[in-house]
């Protein structure tokens, strides 16, 4: 637990603000990445990655006005970044995180100082943004204090969500990135982990009569969408991403890959007996459901280690969990917008027989060159998207507009998709596709957070304030979709870009040692000369290319050279057919001899 510096910071803030200040520290952690071996469900010892020779990794703790550094060092055999979910990174945007975004990827064998200023409180956490290297274990709650905190309450704990499985995310994504899956079923999880325990194995959460316990969920999944309930108590909602709300009681929350939600839970005054809690895997998020997948986990409430377990006789309260009911303790107003984009999702399969993740129809490529590069180094050509490349799917905003998305999900899956570098607000939601003549009122002050989930056929409406200049991306948090390019960029003020952000030297070497550029367009090249950038696979066209009409004529040929084949065997058959006397034929024959 983090009491000793939350409350040294907390009695400083009271004495003044200066004293606040003086405060401010660099919290400093050193993380050497690497192979262990693990086995939270007791079922399979795997290899996966963690820190410093342990899984799981352990939680990061900071406090606003701090500056948070770690020094990673990558030893894996291939490269890997981190990214620090929900952070702003405003003025750092190199830090973020997300390969071939805003970094090349600190190369095997060499180090990586992340220095993030603490701007933010709240619920967060950490993890690869290298292919699928999160899956395999490299995710770690980080926790923002307050040392003015709001909410009152005696004890803060951590609880994370994270699906599991068995097999290593390169293999599995092999499976799902294959011909052999048009329809892109992803790899359903072995089982659930709560706080790294799964299987037989429960987590135990210590409860004292009548004191206040924060629960900071959590959810590090893949794919699995979970719904966290306790039996005999009642929740209320402080906090969704990072930002703090109104508090709200429910009966259950609700929680998508990425997204993280903070509960109070007041204990009751007895100890007679313990309670069950529930972290229920979402199956609608799954293909199939396994015979040998237990999707309904549980844990444990504890009062008494002598009492005996008391279950609420109607079971879990599942009552709806609406995110967008919720209000920002802060109040902030509805955003109007200056420019709006339209965002249609799909999954389709694509010219190379593969199904990928679309935003209007187009698939993210990684270009040669890091888009922030690109933003960084192309002067006036920066503010036009086409040198982002065509499958960047760049999206341009101008600094302080006030922006618009509206997302349409024509998926047959629920998405839960994140913004990076912002928070944005919940402003409506909707049976797709959005009608565009429709005019939406928004709450006074809508519900804010970074990762929202669309269910299928649905749209959300959501706004930001481009007050951050970067690149940022915007994306499915369903790992198995961001490498099946359910991606796009907000290109956000590049010629703020230019003036404000000043790559550090290390992160330049990392990409001189990969070999990647960083300078030009996603070509690597000037101006609007995009040859050689990374592009397609593309939808397959509608109607008669050139490829399906030599196709076509090829099955006519063919047909009507088995036609005459069969035609000629058939003729040949005849002219060599030669009758063959029966034994009706001879007595014909000899009783026509004796009549004569």
């Amino acid at each position: 637990m983090f009491k000793p510096l939350f409350f040294s910071l907390a009695l400083a803030s009271l004495l003044s603000p200066c004293c606040l200040v003086a405060t401010a520290i660099d919290v400093n952690y050193f993380w050497d990445i690497g192979y262990v071996k693990a086995n939270p469900d007791g079922q399979k010892e795997r290899q996966v990655i963690g820190v410093n020779g342990q899984w799981p990794p352990p939680p990061l703790h900071v406090s606003l006005n701090d500056t948070l550094v770690i020094e990673a060092r990558n030893s894996l055999d291939s490269p890997t970044t981190l990214h620090a979910h929900g952070m702003y990174q405003n003025g750092t945007n190199y830090m973020d995180g997300p390969f071939m975004v805003t970094q090349c990827g600190i190369p095997v064998g060499q180090n990586m100082t992340y220095r993030i200023p603490i701007t933010q409180t709240g619920t967060y956490w950490i993890h690869a943004h290298y292919g699928a290297q999160y899956v395999d274990g490299i995710r770690a709650p980080l926790i923002l204090h307050n040392p003015r905190e709001p909410h009152a309450y005696d004890e803060d704990i951590i609880i994370t969500l994270e699906d599991w499985y068995h097999d290593q995310a390169s293999a599995l994504l092999k499976e799902f990135l294959s011909w052999k899956n048009p329809g892109g079923a992803e790899p359903v999880p072995n089982g659930a982990l709560i706080g790294s325990l799964g299987g037989d194995r429960h987590k135990v959460i210590d409860f004292a009569p009548g004191k206040t316990y924060r629960l900071r969920l959590i959810n590090m999944s893949a794919l699995a969408m979970f719904h966290f309930s306790i039996e005999g108590h009642t929740m209320r909602v402080i906090e969704v991403d990072g930002v703090d709300t109104e508090p709200m009681d429910v009966g259950n929350v609700r929680l998508a890959a990425a997204q993280r939600t903070s509960v109070l839970v007041t204990a009751l005054n007895s100890t007679a007996n313990n309670y069950v809690f529930h972290a229920d895997m979402d199956t609608d998020m799954f293909d199939n459901i396994p015979a040998a997948l237990n999707y309904n986990s549980t844990g444990i409430i504890r009062y008494s280690k002598n009492a005996s377990i008391l279950h609420d006789k109607d079971g879990p309260d599942w009552s709806p969990f609406h995110d967008i009911d919720l209000v920002p303790l802060d109040g902030m107003q509805a955003l109007g917008f200056d420019v709006t984009y339209s965002l249609d999702v799909y999954f389709n399969q694509y010219t190379d027989a593969l199904n990928h993740g679309t935003f209007n129809n187009i698939t993210y490529v990684m270009p040669k060159v890091p888009t922030m590069f690109t933003a960084l180094s192309m002067g006036a050509d920066a503010l036009n998207a086409t040198v982002y490349g065509p499958q960047t799917n760049a999206h341009m905003v101008g600094h302080m507009q006030d922006v618009q998305l509206v997302v349409n999900n024509f998926d047959a899956g629920n998405h839960p998709f994140h913004l990076h570098g912002h928070h944005f607000q919940l402003i409506e939601r909707g049976p797709a596709p959005y009608d565009p003549t429709f005019n939406p009122r928004p709450k006074s002050a809508p519900a804010r957070r970074d990762t929202v989930t669309i269910p299928s056929m649905e749209y959300v409406i959501l706004r930001f304030r481009a007050d951050n200049p970067g690149t940022w991306l915007f994306h499915c948090h369903i790992e198995w979709h961001i490498e099946g390019g359910l991606n796009m960029v907000i290109v956000e003020a590049p010629d703020v870009m230019q003036k404000r952000i000043h790559v550090p030297q290390q992160i330049l070497d990392h990409c001189k040692a990969a070999g990647i550029p960083t300078l030009g367009n996603a070509a690597g090249r000037q101006g609007f000369d995009l040859k050689g950038v990374p592009e397609g696979p593309y939808p397959y066209p509608l109607g008669w290319t050139r490829k399906a009409k030599g196709a076509m004529a090829g099955c006519i040929l063919s047909a009507l050279i088995g036609f005459a084949s069969i035609l000629w065997y058939g003729w040949r058959s005849q002219q060599s057919y030669r009758p063959v006397a029966t034994a009706d034929d001879n007595e014909e024959l000899n009783a026509a001899e004796n009549t004569t």
